[in-house]
């Protein structure tokens, strides 16, 4: 296709998507009454499915992911009598701003650029995974949803806690320390294998005297704060360590699961999307988005 084609195509996508982004906006901002219409709310499914349908047809992960994980929001409005308050409007309307953000740039002289687009999509996780955890707790009122706020809260207290033990020397007493801080976390959720295993994974790590603080700070407290969020926003099926720091823990361990990627992007992109968890996309875009 030549360059004047795909520039048609891509004005046709825009004009189109600035429609569809009209409807979400204008939903959105009036979200208390149009949850209350089925109609309306499934208008507003159908808009984000449409963004994200163009976009995974012309190669633009980034709006395609956002688009999806608004249609996804939009989908438990749907199916669940929800009543809607500031806090899930503010949630929605964070997440249509990324979206409205990212065609925006799409739409100027200059394009957008595979790393902004990266980092506005990693920057947006942590909105629409609270999106994802408040949905939830609105959907089914259970005391499972307070309870993983509770260790949300708790992990984020540890983890400061942590933070200023590798401040300090390296010292065998404070590896020890936080080595019981590992294990005192890892109780919060004893009955999750994943919380489980990269809690105990994080001890292996730190308690290797060949790892120094500053290798081991970022790395284990970015997992586990990573972690709990999936907790709280009920994917603790999604938990795992990283190969990083599975490597510092040391030890045999089982052998690596691989696939083949093949050349073309967008059927690589949706090979990687189908057989990665989350936390390993946002680790394999980091590591991509350094590289160029």
């Amino acid at each position: 296709m030549d360059t004047a084609s795909q520039q048609r195509i891509l004005g046709y996508f825009i004009e189109e998507a600035k429609e569809h982004l009209q409807t979400l906006e204008q939903g959105i901002l009036q979200l208390s009454a149009v949850a209350q219409d089925p109609e309306r709310v499934n208008e507003m499914f159908r808009a984000a499915h449409s963004v994200k349908g163009g976009a995974a047809m012309l190669g633009y992960n980034s709006i395609q992911k956002t688009a999806h994980r608004l249609e996804d929001s939009f989908k438990v409005l749907k199916e669940n009598p929800i009543s809607v308050d500031q806090k899930l409007e503010s949630l929605f309307l964070a997440g249509y701003d990324v979206l409205h953000d990212l065609i925006e740039r799409l739409e100027s002289p200059s394009g957008l650029a595979k790393e902004e687009a990266n980092h506005i999509i990693q920057q947006a996780e942590k909105n629409f995974l609270q999106l994802q955890s408040y949905l939830t707790q609105l959907k089914t009122g259970k005391s499972a949803n307070n309870k993983n706020a509770q260790i949300a809260e708790k992990t984020k207290v540890g983890l400061k806690h942590m933070l200023q033990l590798f401040k300090q020397k390296p010292t065998i007493e404070n590896r020890q320390k936080l080595a019981k801080l590992c294990q005192a976390l890892g109780n919060l959720a004893p009955e999750v294998n994943g919380w489980q295993h990269l809690t105990k994974v994080a001890q292996k790590a730190i308690l290797q005297p060949q790892n120094s603080h500053n290798v081991l700070a970022p790395l284990v407290i970015k997992e586990i704060k990573w972690a709990a969020d999936l907790m709280q926003a009920g994917k603790a099926s999604q938990i795992a360590p990283s190969a990083n720091l599975e490597r510092l823990a040391g030890g045999s361990k089982p052998a690596v699961p691989t696939i083949t990627i093949p050349l073309e992007p967008q059927q690589a992109a949706k090979l990687i999307l189908t057989n990665f968890n989350q936390q390993q996309v946002a680790q394999l875009v980091q590591i991509l988005s350094n590289q160029f």
